[in-house]
């Protein structure tokens, strides 16, 4: 009797510790918040921790009072200014794909600031993002943009 109880016990335990170490609940189905709204502080809280750069994310700020809607994001970012980059755009095109509504967003650190619209990102990507349904899609997309840097720089200083 007393192997049995040491035997589940230890089985839950390494269950327990096993579901522990799972990370997929961070980028769990993001596409579960698409065609939220500016004002759903809930909806684009969960996206933008969810996206790149999250652990640097230190404030947010929805700008819901009037049109153009907005959002604003605050990072204390460590890592290079190549990445900090990448993650503008990688983010922008998340929020403006899940949330039906804003029309720009602002990515403040110590690097930088970046204001996107989501006409200038349209553009640059010349595809209607409102149109694309899956991430693998989304991510797809970003990639091949990302991959030239010359690009990348082109869509920050025109925002």
């Amino acid at each position: 009797m007393i192997k049995v109880v040491k035997f589940l016990f230890i089985s839950l335990l390494g269950l327990y510790l096993l579901s522990g170490c799972n990370t997929d609940h961070i980028n769990d189905d993001i596409f579960q918040y698409k065609d939220s709204f500016v004002g759903d502080n809930s909806a684009v809280g969960n996206i933008a921790n969810r996206l790149a750069g999250a652990k640097q994310l230190t404030g947010m700020e929805l700008k819901t009072n009037e049109q153009p809607y907005g959002i604003t994001l605050n990072y204390a970012w460590e890592q290079s200014q190549k990445e900090y980059k990448e993650t503008v755009v990688y983010n922008a095109t998340f929020l403006f794909t899940l949330v039906r509504n804003v029309d720009w967003i602002v990515f403040h650190s110590d690097l930088g600031q970046y204001m996107i619209t989501k006409e200038n990102i349209q553009s640059w990507y010349d595809t209607e993002l409102s149109e694309i349904e899956t991430e693998d899609e989304l991510r797809e997309l970003i990639q091949k943009y990302l991959a030239d840097e010359s690009k990348v720089n082109q869509l920050l200083m025109s925002s």
